[in-house]
């Protein structure tokens, strides 16, 4: 199966996490392509393994790196950005059971125009940079 999953102009591609413990906080990475001539917002997501999913953002506050909830991710018309360490992410927060590398995890995200799209992040090693396979998982 191709690792793109596309939906009113919206693909998600490369969807992954890194393993996290039971209880605990996980996040979710992945690069969204908006093909469509009109911009879109992601403005939420869950996932049945996490009591709550939350978009979120690194700032810098005079040289300390914060994490902050944000109320939407836009994704520009014929562009796309990119849910990574160090920038936008999912935090999966409140883990219902552990994030086992190798293993998928599913997680649906709401776009403003595009409604729900469903994925599955694969679950990389903790200390993972990013997705393996150079990127793309099929």
């Amino acid at each position: 199966m191709a690792a793109a999953q596309q939906q009113s102009g919206v693909t998600v591609n490369a969807p992954w996490t890194r393993a996290a413990g039971q209880g605990g906080t996980g996040a979710g990475f992945m690069t969204l392509r908006n093909a469509g001539a009109t911009a879109d917002r992601l403005v939420a997501a869950r996932a049945g393994i996490a009591r709550t999913v939350e978009l979120h953002t690194h700032i810098n506050d005079n040289g300390v790196m914060r994490m902050r909830p944000v109320p939407g991710i836009e994704v520009p018309a014929g562009g796309e950005v990119q849910l990574r360490p160090g920038g936008f992410h999912l935090m999966l927060i409140g883990l219902t059971a552990p994030l086992r590398q190798g293993e998928r995890v599913p997680v649906t995200l709401v776009f403003e125009r595009a409604g729900e799209v469903q994925v599955q992040l694969a679950v990389e090693s903790a200390g993972a940079r990013g997705p393996a396979g150079g990127g793309h998982h099929h």
